[in-house]
């Protein structure tokens, strides 16, 4: 796939004429070969309603069978092999299914003791053996129900015999084994087989956190309690050590930094937010939690379930292409229209599509277009990659009588709006100071109160604005962090629990930039609009065979595995960022912007336009799997052989679970760093980000839809009044779908916050808040500005010194040098005592 430019280093804008000047040089083939091109990769008209739910994970089979590239398949039987020759040395006619319990414990105890040996060979054998137990013990299975019942058996007993801790020792000794590293660099090209033992360890590590990390009612209670068990081991500092979460973030950026290209990334990625999540808590359990702490901080609760609400949207029909383009592009000279009959109704039905109630429902399924109307909705298309390249077109052809939008039966209104409008306190003041200049002459400041001097309507105004205002919880840490920073001392010690968040964030303070800095690499490495450069990271370790396929059936089946393993890179790493934004901003807000900001900093904003800068709907429908080779279906039914048809047969569903999500989560991460940010927001159309955004609204999903529109909504006071007067259908969505400020002037441009701003010095002041922050609350040593202070001239000059014996001789001209020649600073004098 060629790499598309990065948006907004197109061409110039067009002019007047549409195309730059060449409108008229447009020949009919061009027109033709612009119509098939739309057809081809932009035809989403047709595309169906897609039933996704949104969720924390994909299906139990489907996470774990993305564990495994396809490459890896030939070491199932491997493992096999290694428990059949271990086990029968230790248990005589008997399988593994057979024993009871107490046998199986013994059994797993006998192998963590042949874990502890010197050679390699023999140790990876042993872990070979109890990876096979966390695969489930599938050669003694029937059905792939079986495969995963035994897996997730096996991994609570794995972990009741203490067999994650005795793995996470052998992966410190994978990690610091420089003889591994020394000779990955060395190689020209790395492969699959110098990751043999990590991805060993990783994966058995993998499939535990995975397997009790699943809740099930079914569950014996000792589950449970062992699930809780391993959720504290992973979240706390244990035996002096850094949570595990911190050694996969340093494996990352060791990764990243060449020091270790044999890592295997994909695996890493998906045990740290498989951790993450385990630890912190998924999507719903941050609402759960969300609601747990406005109660503490006395707030009222929330107006609705956020998550709740999405669900029962319904997908939008993506806008129309000719209603999108102004007036001036789409209007004939008048000539032309002399000439033609209908051009009165022409101009009226125009006209009439700028009202957004005219417009057909936006939430009924669009009927497929004609191909006359996709020819004449193809003449007005605007290419959306680079530079605007608009073809000379016909006037617009009028809709039979029949099916006029003038009609009344067509004509709909908005049945309700899905949610409650909010009102913060900035907005209150700020309504009141443009009132109180209008009609007094002067202002109070931040007094919301007084309304004396105000007419009657302005009265109603405010106590309207005050029923929906919403006090959230970064408004009252902010606060006070300001109380703390202006009273240390009469407010004393903040008291901050030491919550898993807490304590992930304590560790990744100070080497967070290069977190970030490593995933967004590995990211951008990941996104299908990226080229392979010699200067990249090579992310293909863990699934390019020892030896390169030979025939054409090889390559295709390698090259669905590397755009797999891919796929499933950007949905982990997406997923992992969105968490911990979210994570972070609930416990404090400081942290979450002390993230963002560095997120900004090392580019994200247009990392995730440049990966939407592409045909979205292939992407999420994109078909990057054989169902025959997936996990546990690989490990019931034999191989087939290698065909045309058994690379294709399998998955009939109509899009790409992972695709979509990740889809998503990038979407939800862009609102996450540009929400409020008006600096940001700036960045998104300094990129050119309405054209690459309005795409994604091909996609009928009604979550993808509303984060679109989010982001299309916070940039339209900057896009100017003709790009507003041309897409009043996405402005219309807009309304329908997203959240309402009630004096937000989004629609118009004449909001205070659309003039120029230093959005430099927005960025700074942040910066020195966040340092502030971080100093006050990590950076203080114990027991240093707070600790008593002997001010007692008596007690400080009565104590003893312990001076030289030789010092009365010189004690003169010590005195001259050090103390009558130089100026007493007493902040310093009180510190050193």
């Amino acid at each position: 796939m060629e790499d598309p430019a990065v948006p907004g280093t197109g061409g110039p804008p067009a002019n007047g004429n549409g195309n730059g000047g060449g409108g008229k040089q447009a020949a009919p083939k061009g027109r033709e070969a612009f119509r098939s091109q739309r057809r081809e990769s932009e035809g989403s008209v047709d595309c169906p309603t897609l039933e996704f739910e949104y969720g924390d994970a994909d299906g139990h089979a489907a996470e774990l069978s993305e564990l495994y590239s396809y490459t890896e398949n030939l070491e199932f039987t491997n493992n096999r092999r290694c428990f059949e020759e271990d086990f029968k040395t230790q248990v005589q006619g008997k399988e593994w299914l057979e024993l009871e319990e107490d046998a199986q414990k013994a059994y797993i105890m006998g192998l963590l003791d042949r874990l502890e040996v010197v050679s390699r060979e023999r140790r990876l054998k042993v872990a070979r053996a109890v990876l096979y137990l966390a695969q489930g013990t599938f050669g003694e299975c029937d059905s792939e129900v079986d495969v995963l019942h035994w897996s997730r058996y096996n991994c609570f007993l794995l972990y009741q015999m203490g067999t994650f801790s005795t793995f996470l020792e052998l992966l410190h000794m994978e990690i610091d084994n420089s003889q591994a590293c020394s000779s990955a660099l060395r190689k020209p090209a790395v492969s699959i087989a110098d990751s043999t033992e990590l991805r060993v360890l990783l994966s058995v590590m993998y499939l535990m956190v995975e397997n009790i990390r699943l809740e099930r009612e079914t569950d014996p209670c000792g589950w449970r309690t062992a699930r809780e068990t391993f959720r504290t081991e992973l979240s706390f500092s244990m035996h002096n050590e850094e949570p595990f979460a911190l050694l996969l973030f340093s494996m990352v950026t060791k990764f990243c930094s060449g020091l270790a290209p044999h890592f295997p990334i994909k695996k890493v990625l998906l045990l740290l937010w498989k951790v993450v999540m385990f630890t912190l808590g998924g999507f719903e359990h941050l609402q759960t939690l969300k609601v747990q702490k406005r109660a503490e901080l006395g707030l009222p609760p929330l107006a609705e379930d956020s998550i709740q609400v999405v669900k029962s949207m319904r997908a939008a029909s993506p806008p129309s292409y000719t209603l999108d383009l102004g007036e001036s592009q789409l209007a004939p000279p008048p000539s032309k229209l002399r000439g033609r009959r209908g051009s009165r109704r022409q101009l009226l039905t125009k006209q009439d599509s700028l009202d957004i109630y005219n417009e057909r429902d936006l939430f009924k399924t669009e009927e497929p277009a004609t191909e006359e109307e996709e020819e004449s909705a193809g003449d007005g298309e605007r290419t959306l990659d680079g530079e605007l390249d608009l073809l000379e077109q016909d006037p617009l052809v009028p809709p039979p009588p029949s099916e006029a939008p003038l009609s009344a039966e067509r004509v709909t209104f908005p049945k309700g709006l899905p949610w409650a409008p909010k009102v913060r306190q900035k907005d209150i003041e700020h309504f009141l100071e443009m009132s109180r200049n209008k009609f007094i002459g002067f202002t109070l400041g931040q007094d919301t109160d007084t309304l004396v001097g105000l007419p009657r309507p302005i009265h109603e105004s405010v106590k309207t604005l005050k029923q929906h205002k919403y006090i959230s919880i970064a408004d009252v840490q902010i606060k006070n962090e300001e109380e703390l920073e202006k009273c240390p001392m009469s407010l004393g010690e903040e008291v901050v629990p030491e919550t898993p968040c807490e304590i992930l964030y304590q560790g990744m303070l100070y080497s967070l930039p290069q977190y970030m800095i490593a995933l967004l690499k590995i990211l951008l490495a990941a996104a299908p609009t990226s080229k392979a450069k010699t200067d990249s990271i090579n992310i293909l370790a863990d699934v390019l065979p020892e030896e390169m396929p030979i025939t054409v059936l090889q390559s295709m089946k390698l090259g669905i595995d590397v755009n797999r393993h891919k796929e499933i890179i950007v949905k982990s790493i997406s997923t992992l960022l969105l968490l911990l934004l979210k994570h972070f901003k609930l416990n404090h807000i400081y942290q979450f912007e002390y993230v963002s900001q560095h997120l900004v900093f090392a580019n994200c904003i247009p990392l995730i336009l440049k990966f939407f800068n592409q045909n979205i709907l292939s992407y999420i429908t994109a078909k990057n799997s054989i169902s025959v080779l997936d996990y546990p279906c690989c490990t019931i039914q034999d191989l087939p052989e290698l065909t045309t048809e058994s690379l294709e047969a399998g998955d009939n569903s109509q899009f790409c679970w992972r695709n979509l999500f990740s889809c998503i989560n990038l979407l939800r991460l862009l609102n996450k760093l540009t929400k409020w940010k008006h600096s940001r927001t700036m960045m998104l159309v300094v990129f050119k980000s309405a054209p690459i955004l309005k795409r994604a609204l091909k996609v009928k999903q009604a979550m993808l839809q509303l984060y679109v529109l989010k982001l299309l909504k916070i940039q339209t006071k900057y896009l100017g009044r003709q790009w507003r007067k041309s897409n009043m259908k996405t402005m219309s969505a807009i309304y329908q779908k997203v959240r309402h400020r009630m004096n937000d002037d989004w629609a118009y441009g004449n909001d205070i916050d659309a003039r120029p701003w230093d959005f430099q010095a927005e960025e700074c002041t942040l910066r020195a808040n966040i340092e502030a922050f971080n100093s006050r609350r990590y950076d203080r040593p114990q027991d240093s500005e707070f600790s008593p202070v002997d001010n007692c001239l008596q007690s400080v000059l009565g104590q003893r010194l312990d001076l030289p014996e030789d010092f009365h001789y010189s004690y003169e001209l010590w005195l001259e040098r050090e103390v009558f020649s130089q100026p007493i600073c007493w902040e310093e004098l009180l510190q050193n005592h």
